[in-house]
């Protein structure tokens, strides 16, 4: 029998092992059996229990035969699921597999003949004649996933589209882009199911059923069926009460989220679509009877993509706000073609995420579509149903991890405690009933009453209070949240992580000015490029030409930075129209022409040639983030020869260019600006050879730059240093040759200045973080140094801070990794591209400064992407190290974003994240608590929105955070006081056979405990924040010392009254005939003597210990409701929380009123006894002084760490338990860290020695 465990989804976030059970029928049978006789609670556990309900009903069985599945999650959670196997039958053991060839295999390995061939098959239907091939596949379904069983691995494996089975670019078009027959598509269909993303509303009767089967609402029924016994009517109908508003409120919100995602995704799901059929022509189909390998036609008006898909023909503007929460525009071109490119490699693997400008994703809208005469745009199904990128961003909703945080661990070992409390509670009351020979009833009902006391059943709806109003708190201040959990968790944040542009700054960018180039020399930076001198210039026709702005319905659409630059031109753009387009074998160009008032004034001869001015796009490479650069080529009206036009980020454009063409002082300008905070973009322009024609033009393809990278047009726009021995001349298609482009004139126009301003907000919002000790990283896709400066700028950075360039370099030509460590402001140029001096030759500008200093003084380390990646992978130990300073993460890709999240909590940081949703889902969804300042779809995964784009909600989601926090600290505590206050008063009155009414039950539950629960929690948020955190688990020295003392307190006082009251000189046992008032010379007032002979007590509940300890008790919840409510650092005073106020003023006045002025009617019906008024005033005293001493004891727990029993409970000695803090001290004392200015850190070849790097000062 199969014993090795089997693992899915190896190295992905949601990988399990697996294990393969079938069902046993005698356990099945002894499980039933078990469930009669335990009255249905042995299944209800079994329901609760994954893991228990599989191994008590099945027996471990090989994976391949199983019936069920039993997973369990490889995180820390090692979460338990469990699933059936069912059996469905196939032409078929693989989805891309066309029945045919399954056929005509079996054909050949069959010694008997078949009932029916192929082409008869088709014929005969998928009736009887195919059942002869029929295959069994085995499958189960988790989380929305489909698993079918893999022969070749002999395991498990999830379903997955034409990605999963590494399709080359070459088969995309080749195979799959013909279409499907209808028998392929229903053979897959068997496989991939339905193409829709189905969230399912339940309904009310199955949320009804799924929430009383909690294990809170069992332990409440069980509860109210024992105070049913018992003839605890009216506080069993209360519970009641209060469980229906419970699970009513409960059913409400789960429904409402189930109902909004339901519609978010239901939008536009189901829609008919145009699928290509090959040779028998197009289709009509349903959206959802897509499969991988459909074809999919796009209709000239666009469409919501109902699926993932590659596209293979023409041209498609997108918006994907849904996915990237920017709703600009994205131009997407069809995926390469290697048989018509022969630059493309043949064998390379299509990705959509590495194809991404080729790739249509579900949930995304086509705007509009461009297209070759007589060929429609076409798309290659890839993925279909919970496999696209919008299903695995709804399944995160429908299924998110669970939350880790030690107050909910910590709780559940607090109720584990008081279960243990209530077992020596359950055994006490069981032999004090046995001695007081008690009937077996009622020491059954007793014994099991003292568990419901000691666990008390509103703990959960206590609990939650303060989170719900801490929510409306924050939905006022207009920040949404979706996950109400977190709220507690982000009151212990200690790092926030802020995406820079749209967060930090504004969202747009401002064009500065420009600073051309002539004769390799910087012309003075000019504030406008709207001017007729520079109207035919290369600079301003790359400004116009060099974008990928589209008009939709008339108006100027595309990337902010685009339009701003368009728009500095003043020009105009004109696109062809559809009828245009239709009459011409290949796409129109967009033409841009300036405005005839920027044009010279010519003479009539030549002023046809002068006003009718244009340049059409005749080729366009979209921007690659990847290279930081984009590419056009265009052609002007007249002209015979292309131009090429390039921009990007300035370090790679003049990485590209000839050296003569590059001013020598480039380096120095560029710094100049980025340490100013500028965004700058370098232009660069090349004339293009004379007989380079259209139609090359528009079958070149974009070669590789450096190991996979790509960069346009190749050596057509000769930017390459072919001259020098470029590591690119040796390449295929690069060389003068190539499509005959001699070198001839090209160069470096000049740069464009852009300016993004910060928000208003930022510095005064990361003053008050430091303030609070929170620490600020910025995480961002721009520059390096333009991000150190931003930094500078908002106070991320002081001033007289150092900051340190971690630069690292992966292994090459034999060389092992290795980090270059320079100050920030002693760099030449921007560290993202490969140096263009030598790093020896950069000057150490603050070399002088003294390097013993950098220990004490403050330092930060900044990187790019590509050097965290380098590091991540060759120089893990010193990761924990640079997150621990790092402070400025530039260039950094969406994953990368969320692998520095990741980085950060495994180091005990408490990790928040900003951002403006683009590209930040992964890290929102990662960090403890991430804030989307977008409210597009894409922030749909961000556990809190703001309505507002601003930084400001940070410090309001942490503020409310902690006042949440100690909220749920002070119920919890006050709660727990409540059933042990409660659990020692009814235990000190079994010792008489007596116990507490049920209308005394019913006052401290509902009129006291709930009341004060309720408005307990209405505290808000303190003003600002402080620089300390609240504690961030219940099982804490303070936290134990403050409920152990106040046990303590109240079980003395009730002790004293207890047996103060049996040495009074009037005591007796209690009788109906008992008045002690009348022997004590009670005062006329004392209303409730009359009533004493009149009334029997079959329960012995009318005594003077019940009535002695009521009120002692009753003064006791209302001590420590006011000893435990904290008010600030976290949380506004007790007194400015006007309900609580009002709330203890009428219930202490209640409490003494009947105390002191008993009335007869209060006093009946909560079984009363008339007792003294000396004796009344001797339990004014006691509760009096139980109020003082409380309250002392608990400000003396608060401040004084060195308190007695704080002492005793080791809060002293508690040892800083966060990496982070341990790292920073070890640190401290390590006279090699940080690394020295202008020194490199290198890997050593033996990756598997625990010492990996070595520290090489380069003098």
């Amino acid at each position: 029998m199969e014993k090795e465990e089997k693992v899915v989804n190896k190295g992905e976030e949601d990988e399990m092992k697996i294990y393969g059970y079938s069902l046993c029928r005698w356990k099945l049978g002894l499980v039933a059996l078990g469930g009669l006789c335990t009255g249905g609670f042995l299944l209800l556990l079994l329901y609760w229990m994954p893991r228990w309900r599989v191994e008590a009903t099945c027996r471990r069985a090989p994976l391949k035969g199983c019936g069920v599945v039993l997973l369990r999650t490889t995180d820390e959670f090692q979460t338990w699921f469990c699933a059936k196997v069912r059996a469905v039958l196939s032409l078929g053991l693989h989805p891309l597999q066309a029945p045919g060839s399954v056929l005509d295999k079996a054909t050949d390995g069959c010694g008997g003949p078949l009932i029916a061939p192929h082409h008869k098959e088709k014929d005969r239907g998928p009736g009887r004649g195919s059942q002869a091939h029929l295959q069994e596949i085995r499958c189960f379904t988790h989380h929305s996933v489909k698993y079918f069983w893999n022969e070749r691995i002999q395991n498990f494996g999830p379903m997955k589209g034409l990605d999963g089975e590494a399709a080359s670019c070459s088969s995309i078009h080749s195979e799959h882009s013909a279409g499907l027959t209808k028998e392929t598509r229903d053979h897959r269909k068997l496989f991939y199911g339905v193409n829709e993303i189905a969230v399912k509303v339940p309904s009310v009767f199955k949320l009804l059923i799924k929430e009383v089967l909690n294990p809170f609402y069992i332990f409440q029924l069980f509860s109210v069926i024992l105070w049913s016994i018992d003839e605890y009517y009216y506080y069993a109908a209360a519970i009641v009460v209060m469980s229906l508003i419970s699970i009513a409120s409960s059913l409400y919100t789960i429904r409402k989220q189930y109902t909004v995602l339901h519609d978010m995704v239901v939008a536009h799901s189901v829609i008919r679509v145009t699928v290509s059929r090959g040779d028998q022509g197009v289709e009509e189909i349903l959206s959802t009877d897509l499969v991988p390998g459909d074809v999919l036609v796009v209709p000239l008006s666009g469409m919501i993509m109902p699926c993932d898909a590659a596209l293979v023909s023409g041209t498609c503007i997108v918006n994907e706000s849904m996915l990237t929460g920017e709703s600009v525009p994205v131009t997407k071109t069809n995926l390469p073609n290697p048989a018509e490119d022969p630059r493309v490699g043949a064998d390379e693997v299509y990705s959509p995420e590495g194809h991404r400008r080729h790739t249509l994703f579900c949930g995304t809208t086509v705007i509009q579509t461009r297209f070759y005469a007589g060929e429609p745009v076409k798309a290659v199904v890839i993925r279909t149903g919970f496999s696209t990128t919008k299903g695995q961003l709804v399944r995160s909703i429908l299924y998110p991890k669970p939350t880790d945080f030690k107050l909910y661990r910590d709780a559940y070992l607090f109720l584990l405690c008081l279960v243990g409390v209530a077992a020596v509670g359950f055994l006490y009351t069981v032999v004090i009933s046995i001695l007081h020979e008690v009937s077996a009833h009622i020491i059954i009902i007793e014994s099991l009453d003292i568990i419901t006391i000691t666990v008390p059943p509103a703990l959960p709806a206590a609990m939650t209070a303060g989170i719900f109003y801490a929510q409306r708190r924050l939905r006022r201040v207009g920040i949404f949240c979706i996950s109400p959990q977190r709220i507690n968790i982000c009151g212990q944040l200690n790092l926030v992580c802020f995406d820079k542009t749209g967060t930090l700054t504004e969202d747009g960018l401002d064009l500065w000015g420009i600073q051309r180039v002539e004769k390799a020399c910087f012309l003075l930076p000019d504030g406008s490029a709207c001017s007729a001198k520079l109207v035919k210039s290369p600079f301003v026709a790359c400004m116009a030409t060099c974008h990928s702005l589209t008009k939709i319905e008339g108006v100027l659409s595309g990337d902010p930075l685009d339009l701003k630059m368009f728009e500095a031109t003043g020009w105009i753009l004109e696109e062809a129209t559809e009828e245009e387009t239709a009459l011409h074998n290949q796409i129109m160009p967009t033409v841009v022409r300036p405005p005839k008032q920027l044009l010279p004034e010519t003479k009539p001869a030549v002023d046809k040639e002068m006003t009718s001015y244009e340049i059409g796009v005749v080729r366009q490479f979209p921007f690659s983030s990847a290279l930081q650069r984009m590419c056009v080529v265009a052609r002007a009206l007249g002209q015979k020869r292309m131009d090429a036009y390039v921009k990007g980020a300035p370090e790679v454009v003049a990485g590209l260019c000839r050296p003569e063409t590059v001013p020598a002082d480039f380096e120095r300008v560029l710094e100049d600006y980025t340490r100013q905070g500028f965004r700058v973009i370098a232009l660069a322009h090349r004339k293009m050879e004379s007989k380079l024609t259209w139609h090359k033009v528009q079958h070149v393809g974009r070669l590789s730059d450096c190991e996979g990278a790509a960069w346009p047009l190749g050596s057509l726009i000769c930017f390459s240093r072919l001259s020098e021995g470029s590591r690119d001349a040796d390449r295929p298609g690069t060389g003068k040759s190539f499509l005959g482009c001699p070198g001839g004139q090209h160069g470096l126009p000049g740069l464009i200045v852009m300016q993004n301003k910060l928000k208003e907000e930022t510095p005064a919002v990361l003053r008050d973080l430091h303030a609070a000790n929170i620490r600020t990283v910025m995480v961002t896709g721009d520059n390096m140094l333009t991000a150190v400066s931003v930094a500078r700028d908002c106070g991320m950075i002081l001033p007289q801070d150092k900051v340190i360039v971690a630069e690292a370099q992966p292994p090459r030509d034999g060389q092992p990794a290795r980090i270059s460590w320079h100050y920030a402001n002693a760099l030449a140029k921007d560290p993202d591209s490969s140096p263009a001096i030598d790093s020896e030759d950069i000057p150490i500008k603050l070399a002088h400064e003294g390097l013993e200093e950098l220990p004490s003084a403050k330092y930060h380390f900044a990187m790019n992407g590509k050097s965290f990646a380098v590091i991540q992978e060759h120089f893990q130990d010193l990761v924990p190290k640079l997150v621990l300073h790092g402070t400025v993460f530039a260039r950094m890709a969406p994953d990368q974003k969320t692998q520095l999240v990741e980085a950060l909590q495994g180091v005990d940081y408490y990790v928040g994240m900003c951002g403006d949703g683009a590209n930040d889902c992964g890290a929102l969804k990662r960090a403890h608590g991430g804030i989307s300042l977008s409210q597009l779809e894409a922030s749909v995964a961000s556990p809190f929105t703001s309505r507002t784009p601003s930084i400001a909600c940070v410090p309001n989601l942490i503020r409310e955070g902690r006042a949440a926090l100690i909220t749920s600290f002070c119920v919890f505590k006050f709660m727990a006081l409540y059933s042990i206050i409660q659990y020692l008063s009814v235990t000190l009155l079994y010792s008489i056979e007596s116990n507490l009414g049920d209308f005394q039950f019913l006052f401290i539950d509902l009129a006291l405990i709930l009341v004060v629960v309720f408005t307990m929690s209405l505290n808000p948020a303190w003003k600002e924040l402080v620089a300390r955190r609240p504690p961030s688990g219940l099982i804490s020295g303070s936290l134990l010392c403050s409920v152990l003392s106040q046990i303590l307190i109240a079980l003395g006082f009730q002790m004293v009254g207890f047996l103060w009251v049996r040495q009074q000189p009037w005591y007796e046992t209690w009788t109906p005939l008992s008045d002690a008032c009348s022997l004590a010379k009670a005062p006329p007032g004392n209303a409730s003597q009359a009533g004493n002979g009149s009334e029997t007590d079959e329960h012995n509940i009318r005594n003077y210990e019940n009535t002695t300890i009521f009120f002692i008790s009753s003064f006791q919840y209302l001590t420590v409701a006011v000893a435990f409510s904290k008010g600030k650092p976290f949380r506004q005073p007790c007194y400015k929380n006007h309900l609580f106020v009002i709330s203890l003023v009428v219930l202490y006045a209640f409490v003494l009123l009947i105390l002191l002025h008993p009335v007869a009617s209060i006093d009946r019906f909560l079984e009363l006894v008339c007792v003294p008024f000396s004796w009344r005033l001797s339990i004014l005293l006691l509760v009096a002084v139980n109020a003082l001493v409380a309250l002392l004891v608990e400000e003396s727990v608060a401040r004084w760490p060195g308190f007695p029993l704080c002492a005793l409970l080791g809060v002293r000695k508690k040892p800083p338990k966060a990496r982070y803090v341990h790292l920073a001290q070890e640190l401290l004392v390590d006279p090699t860290w940080p690394p020295k200015p202008c020194s490199t850190t290198e890997a050593k070849a033996q990756a598997h020695e625990s010492d990996s790097c070595q520290i090489v000062t380069i003098t």
